[in-house]
């Protein structure tokens, strides 16, 4: 008669974990991605690299399921995007709307550093702990670049072309000693532009005046004792302390009875057999997922086509350094395969790029035309940054969805050389060459451009920006004038790019798959990746470039640019054949 008890003692704690309470932890100290690799062995590097679409689905469920009591997140001073930051901040507001706990702590919101856009997250969940000995980086917006005008001079380097218009400020970094007057003015806007943002979202998190937000960024960085006395922050606290307090508030034992006593011993937070359980927010969403596998519903569903990184021609590559290309190949394929499959009822081309080769963008914006043209409804919805070809390979999409802190636009062109001759004469190498016609050497670094070779390098800018430029009047619906207005070279917020008639609403990735589920009739309609490709089709090559497994990208797929040449030099900003380009990485701080 003893031996039953003892087993019921275990299969009441086994059935207590799966029924009982769940507390959502997030971990944001390791940034987010857009998109995992899709081959084999980008996605075992990437496995810990939370996803974005996870994140955010994992706490929009937890909203909805009784099970789950509150939501725990670990923030840093690391750097975060600041859209991405903006879709993690209304999941967060989706969570506290359902009535649940809301809790963000951190060991330090930037140490010695900056952690204005971490804290800003923060500030949309309800509580907010740092430990005693951290501080608060709240130091504002700041927006740099760097100028080697000066140095290319000592070296004998100077850099030769030319841009359309005076806000494409690309060149300048290699011409220029420091900003123009047109630089400075489109810098000095978007800081604006996304200060008022933060400013105004962490007023309304901590309850404070827009004022007051300011006077605080001003004497930033704060000390633990000053955040809190300002009510940046709530409590001081160390992470056995905030855990023990949300385990014991959410505890079945401890239901009723009220919070407990954070100053008090705190209870063993690793046995969970009568507390509330943890869970990533992450793996919580991936076991939903698991759980809903089935044949696809009658009705459809919508694509979730994804595309970061430098648009190059062919096929997308992953880098040594492990940086990301957006092949057009890849993507085209994706395109083409969504409008072939008879499932797919909408497409959400969720892009974060910073630009890249003007053809490549666009015969993926010709794609985007043909599966609208088809029948098949694509809402574009742009990540941290969709500049210049990131933006040229949405403008064809029924609707474009933005954050307001999404950088985006840049419409213009620039391309040149650097011109290497006098180094090479103070380091003693003489280069020669023979050429068969007039401008067979033309872009060549041991000289400048003659006269008619500079005829033809304007032409093609020329020809490149009224191209870029038409086509945006004629896909948003706008003027020459109007576009002339948002064109030039200028980087815009995502706010001031709806303003301007560039995006359509300023709602993220759910606005986005709201869209598409209305322009496809869907009353529901799930989101799924496309395509998803096993094991053996990534393996394989593709029959053909209609094939479904075209659009995936080779378990091998490093070829030419395997030392991450693509993106070092599209970090500097160096015009190589990627004329539609936003440089250098614009970390908003």
């Amino acid at each position: 008669m003893v031996q039953p008890v003892k087993l019921l003692g275990p299969l009441s704690r086994l059935q207590q974990r799966r029924s009982g309470p769940l507390i959502l932890e997030l971990d944001l100290t390791g940034g987010l991605a857009e998109e995992a690799p899709a081959d084999p062995l980008g996605q075992i590097l990437a496995r810990r690299h939370q996803q974005l679409r996870d994140v955010v689905e994992g706490i929009r469920r937890g909203a909805h399921d009784p099970r789950v009591k509150a939501l725990v997140a670990r923030i840093d001073g690391r750097p975060l995007g600041l859209a991405k930051v903006q879709e993690v901040r209304s999941a967060v507001a989706t969570f506290r709307a359902a009535g649940k706990d809301t809790v963000a702590w951190s060991e330090s919101f930037g140490e010695f550093g900056p952690g204005t856009v971490p804290y800003y997250l923060a500030t949309a969940f309800a509580e907010i702990a740092l430990m005693p000995s951290g501080s608060v980086g709240l130091t504002g917006v700041s927006i740099g670049s760097a100028f080697f005008g000066g140095a290319a001079e000592r070296l004998g380097v100077r850099f030769e072309g030319g841009a359309r218009h005076e806000y494409k400020n690309a060149p300048n970094m290699f011409t220029e000693h420091g900003f123009t007057e047109p630089h400075r003015e489109n810098t000095e806007r978007l800081v604006e532009s996304l200060g008022e943002q933060i400013a105004d979202g962490i007023a309304e998190g901590r309850g404070l005046t827009r004022e007051r937000v300011r006077e605080l960024t001003d004497r930033g960085p704060l000390l633990a004792a000053e955040a809190l006395e300002a009510g940046l922050v709530d409590r001081l606290a160390y992470r056995d302390e905030v855990y023990a307090d949300l385990r014991a508030r959410h505890s079945p034992a401890e239901a009723g009875s009220g919070q407990g006593d954070s100053g008090s011993a705190p209870p063993n937070e690793d046995s969970q057999a009568e507390g509330a359980r943890l869970v990533y927010a992450v793996r919580y969403r991936q076991r939903a997922a698991m759980a809903e596998r089935m044949p696809v519903r009658a009705g459809g569903y919508i694509a979730l086509i994804t595309a970061t990184g430098v648009i190059t021609q062919g096929r997308s590559r992953r880098t040594a350094l492990g940086g990301e290309t957006m092949g057009a190949d890849t993507v085209a394929a994706a395109l083409r395969a969504a409008r072939r499959d008879r499932n797919v009822r909408a497409v959400v081309f969720r892009v974060d790029s910073r630009g890249g080769s003007a053809v490549a963008s666009d015969a993926i914006r010709r794609e985007v035309a043909l599966t609208r043209e088809a029948g098949t409804p694509v809402v574009a919805s742009l990540g941290d940054i969709a500049g210049s070809g990131g933006y040229y390979i949405v403008m064809d999409a029924d609707a474009i969805v933005a954050r307001p802190g999404t950088l985006t636009a840049s419409i213009g062109v620039y391309s040149g050389k650097p011109v290497l001759a006098g180094l090479l004469e103070r380091l003693g190498v003489n280069s020669e060459s023979v050429d068969g016609s007039a401008h067979s050497g033309m872009f060549g670094s041991d000289r400048g451009f003659s006269d008619s070779e500079w005829e033809r390098v304007n032409a093609m800018l020329d020809n490149t920006y009224e191209d870029f430029t038409g086509k945006v009047a004629r896909a948003r619906g706008l003027s020459a004038e109007q576009v002339d207005a948002v064109a030039r070279g200028r980087i815009l917020s995502g706010s001031d790019a709806l303003a301007g008639g560039l995006v359509d609403d300023l709602g993220g990735l759910p606005a986005a798959v709201r869209l598409a589920r209305e322009k496809a009739g869907l009353p529901k309609g799930r989101l799924r990746p496309f395509p998803v490709a096993g094991p053996w089709e990534r393996l394989m090559p593709a029959e053909s470039s209609e094939d479904r497994a075209a659009a995936p990208q080779s378990a091998l797929a490093l070829g030419g640019d395997a030392l991450g040449l693509t993106e070092l030099a599209a970090r500097a900003g160096v015009p190589a054949s990627a004329p539609l380009m936003v440089p250098g990485s614009w970390e908003v701080r």
